[in-house]
């Protein structure tokens, strides 16, 4: 990596060979926008998912011990207060089956996993994750800590591909917890939960888990914690195409950045180029010049109202059954059967 005062630009080979592995081709895609005459106003982007290599998967699951991080804490606490009530709800009388999306290490789910057995006698759970690590992980601990819980592993981006049902069980609860929807635009939301939908019976269920609008102060506190560790697991994500792609980023010239967008309702990190620099990336044949000042855009994070949540589900197939929420109503649980 070196430093320069140079306008945006892109070197894109014409082809290349072997074909790119799907991180360079994110990486090309998101750093590279446009192409055009307009490359120099075009936003930089990197997709979430890149976040969750080995590292990354550790550094957020050190993220929702922080005191700052009230999401994963809150709604671990609406499970604990009302587990049995979410399981009957969705099994309905009837034999359940759970499966889980984007379920990391399921830290969670053991809740709800131990009121389906304290319901049921047993039950079969798939949790679907691109990690396999973090599906390990959660294999070997549920199975360990929850008896009669049979953890069915699926690696798979659930965006893209089916998941895998249980044939044999009445019916089937589909967990989406975390507030993860949240990381999609409300348009690719509703894609996402449609997929989901058209792979359900009527009468199965999805629990939803969603961060509601609150105070300023609070959300940027999430994310942009005193400890360091938010930012830590930002800029892995370059250290990440370091690794893969033989890229030369200088990491520590890139800042961490919370930013409140209220106008879209949405939480937004960015990294930033403290100087104007040049990056290489070997793997994808390309030359990258940051502007002092530049961001390239790694998440978002919408926050939700009672009126939002309504939209989703309805654009997406699903009817509100029911709703479980902490008493400051800073998260919500929402129970929502297919139709």
């Amino acid at each position: 990596m070196s430093t320069l005062a140079a306008p945006i630009t892109a070197r894109i080979p014409v082809a290349t060979h072997p074909p790119l592995s799907a991180v360079a081709r994110a990486a090309l895609r998101g750093l590279t926008p446009g192409l055009a005459p307009d490359l120099g106003k075009a936003q930089r982007t990197l997709p979430p998912w890149l976040f969750y290599d080995a590292i990354g998967s550790a550094l957020f699951e050190r993220i929702t011990e922080l005191p700052e991080y009230y999401l994963t804490r809150t709604e671990r606490a609406i499970f604990a207060a009302h587990a049995d009530a979410i399981i009957a709800a969705a099994a309905n009388g009837s034999m359940l089956s759970i499966v889980e999306l984007g379920a990391g290490t399921a830290a969670k789910t053991g809740l709800l996993l131990e009121a389906a057995v304290r319901a049921q006698g047993c039950v079969t759970y798939r949790p679907v994750d691109v990690s396999p690590t973090a599906l390990d992980l959660a294999k070997q601990h549920l199975e360990l800590e929850v008896p009669g819980v049979l953890v069915e592993p699926q690696v798979a981006d659930y965006t893209r591909e089916a998941i895998v049902l249980d044939a044999e069980a009445a019916r089937t609860l589909v967990l989406y917890i975390g507030s993860s929807i949240g990381n999609f635009a409300p348009e690719d939301a509703v894609s996402v939960l449609r997929t989901v939908r058209e792979q359900l019976q009527p009468g199965d269920t999805l629990l939803l888990g969603t961060d509601m609008v609150k105070d300023e102060r609070t959300l940027l506190a999430a994310y942009d914690d005193a400890a360091g560790v938010t930012a830590e697991f930002n800029r892995n994500m370059l250290h990440r195409l370091n690794r893969e792609l033989g890229s030369d980023f200088d990491v520590d010239l890139f800042a961490h950045r919370a930013v409140w967008n209220a106008s879209e309702s949405r939480m937004e990190m960015h990294l930033v180029s403290e100087i104007a620099q040049r990056v290489c990336i070997d793997e994808a044949g390309c030359e990258l010049h940051f502007a002092a000042g530049e961001t390239i855009h790694t998440e978002n994070s919408y926050k939700f109202t009672q009126r939002s949540i309504a939209w989703l589900l309805k654009q997406s197939g699903f009817t509100l059954g029911k709703q479980w929420m902490d008493e400051r109503e800073w998260f919500a649980v929402n129970l929502a059967v297919a139709g």
